[in-house]
Formats: C-alpha cells, sequence, structure tokens
C-alpha cells in the first residue's frame, strides 16, 4: 500500500478537512474560515475525491473500484458511493470507538484482532452487512497494546446505523450507512462529475 509522507493536518489543511473528522485533536468552537483562491470546475471535483479518498486512507485503484461498484447499483451513485465506504470494516471498527482512527482500526482488523460474527477477519476492505456483529476478539481483549487503545477510546458518539455494547467490546450493524451519518461536509456530486467525465 502506498504511503502519504504529507504530514496529516497540512494535508488536512490543504483538503479543508477538520482533523477530528480523522481523529485528531477536539472539536474547536472557532470557525475556520477558508481563505482559499477561486478554484475550476475540474478543481472542486479533484479537490472532493481527494478529501475523501484521504478521510478513508484509500489509494486511486481501490477509491476508483468503489466508485464503479457504486454505479452499477440502482440509486444515487454519490450516495451509495459513501455507503459502501462506511460499509468497509476499518471504518465500522473506528466508527464502534475501538479505534482512535481509521488507520488503528486498519491495524486492529490486519493484525486480526476483530471478529465479525464470531469468526476473525483480517481484511480491512471486508464490507459489513446488516445483522453482523462486530467485536474484538476475546484473546485480544487481554493484549496489554489492546487493552490501552480500547480504554482510551470509548467516549466518542456511534452513529445512528450501529449498536455498541461497550462492556463486551462489540457492536452490530442495525442499518446501512446515510448520507445523514457522514460526519464530515461532503459534496459526492461532485465525484460523481470527475468520474463521469
Amino acid at each position: 500500500m502506498g504511503k502519504s509522507t504529507q504530514p496529516l493536518l497540512k494535508r488536512c489543511k490543504a483538503l479543508g478537512i477538520n482533523p477530528v473528522v480523522m481523529g485528531y485533536g477536539k472539536e474547536s468552537k472557532r470557525n475556520q474560515k477558508e481563505t482559499r483562491k477561486k478554484m475550476s470546475e475540474y478543481g472542486l471535483q479533484l479537490n472532493e475525491k481527494q478529501k475523501v479518498k484521504f478521510i478513508y486512507g484509500l489509494l486511486e485503484k481501490q477509491f476508483s473500484r468503489y466508485y464503479e461498484q457504486a454505479a452499477r447499483k440502482q440509486g444515487v451513485t454519490g450516495e451509495l458511493l459513501l455507503q459502501i465506504l462506511e460499509s468497509r470494516l476499518d471504518n465500522v471498527v473506528f466508527r464502534l470507538c475501538f479505534a482512535k482512527t481509521r488507520a488503528e482500526a486498519r491495524q486492529l482488523v490486519s493484525h486480526g484482532h476483530i471478529t465479525v460474527n464470531g469468526k476473525k477477519v483480517d481484511i480491512a476492505s471486508y464490507q459489513v452487512k446488516v445483522g453482523d456483529v462486530i467485536a474484538v476478539k476475546e484473546k485480544s481483549k487481554n493484549t496489554a497494546g489492546v487493552k490501552l487503545i480500547l480504554a482510551k477510546n470509548g467516549n466518542r458518539a456511534v452513529p445512528g446505523w450501529l449498536e455498541i455494547d461497550r462492556d463486551n467490546y462489540s457492536g452490530k450493524v442495525v442499518a446501512l450507512a446515510t448520507k445523514a451519518d457522514i460526519d464530515f461536509a461532503v459534496k459526492e456530486n461532485l465525484i460523481v462529475e470527475y468520474y463521469s467525465k
């Protein structure tokens, strides 16, 4: 997997993302005004795609594959794309507060600490479905590193499409995510326009 060496906060600023979305820092009450020069239509579309790609920690090839998958389904392509991205196992682990960031969640998954319906799944891109139960493996709950991660991440709000059992470090997918569940500003129509060219 390609690795970006650019500092995270610098990348957030360049893409106009609040670092809180990435799991860093605290929500600021102060409004941050964007002082950007005027961008072309293509520039806005590209920026929106890069922003979403960066938030979910994906490479270009993965992201375009998800777009093609969303375009083949019936419904609004942009919203289906966001739904597919939210249904990734690493994102669900992040949303359930088992990790501080999506990168940390991806590491928990790839190291085999997460189960789906009682079976170990170590593929971060695994697509969860309604009714799936995601949990931290019993053996992993006693590991010092995992214990520390779980202890410091339990106070974030969990979206309505997930149910959480904080005592047992498990959660259930009760519905698929909708655009209203996304906690950052996204203009998915610009991404659709970008790929429609």
